[in-house]
């Protein structure tokens, strides 16, 4: 599955990407400039990209806006980091948003884990060759907190089956041979897109090209570096 993602670009570069306005994220950037490993179980404040003419920052962990309490909320979003892309229509928390609320992670990389033969892990970072910038298919809702009215927009990353490159990575643990659905370029405008039908949504959450894609071993304590550190990434 994809807990780890990084993103070390600012909201001007993303901005400038994507084509967006952000003035709405004045507030937030000292938060999420350069990150170079963002960990999903902190339910941290990432940029996400809408149908919208705004760069946005929701929190990762979606949580369905029919959740009636903060305690429901809590405990939901601890279970919708990734949807499945094979049974996200299926599922309560994801089959609305996948219909009409779909949006682009954007992304430098992300981790996975290596089972080695000794029962060891590794962790690499899992990047594209030639695109500095992509982005990863999502699904986003907005929850209206009934004790003090504040309106949360959270997100999920949606996976799908590994490519033959990244199989051989992500090779072990609860859910292995797993990859985050990354979209091409050509394809990030449809994504978004109100009008696309069930038919389409599927045919963009197959794995992306292995031939396109590249890694490397990073050091086993990435994750107490902090954040913003350039070695969470370097080659190991």
């Amino acid at each position: 599955m994809c807990f780890y993602i990084s993103m070390n670009k600012n909201a001007q570069t993303l901005a400038s990407r994507y084509g967006l306005k952000t003035d709405i994220l004045e507030s937030y950037q000292d938060i999420l400039n350069e990150h170079y490993q963002i960990n999903a179980f902190t339910n941290p404040l990432c940029y996400v990209v809408t149908n919208s003419e705004e760069l946005h920052a929701f929190n990762w962990g979606l949580i369905p806006h029919w959740e009636r309490t903060p305690q429901d909320a809590d405990k939901i979003r601890a279970m919708t980091y990734n949807a499945r892309s094979e049974s996200i229509f299926e599922k309560p928390s994801f089959r609305e948003p996948i219909r009409s609320k779909r949006c682009l992670v954007p992304s430098t990389g992300y981790f996975e884990y290596h089972h080695n033969a000794d029962s060891s892990t590794t962790p690499y970072f899992i990047y594209l060759k030639n695109t500095e910038i992509f982005s990863i298919a999502g699904i986003y809702d907005s929850w209206k907190n009934p004790a003090n009215g504040d309106i949360i927009n959270t997100f999920s990353i949606i996976t799908t089956e590994a490519n033959s490159f990244t199989a051989e990575i992500h090779n072990g643990g609860k859910n292995p041979n797993r990859m985050p659905v990354i979209l091409s370029p050509m394809d990030e405008k449809q994504w978004i897109d109100s009008s696309l039908n069930r038919e389409g949504i599927i045919e963009l959450m197959k794995p992306y090209d292995a031939s396109l894609m590249d890694a490397h071993a990073v050091r086993r304590d990435f994750l107490k570096l902090d954040t913003r550190d350039e070695r969470v990434i370097e080659r190991q």
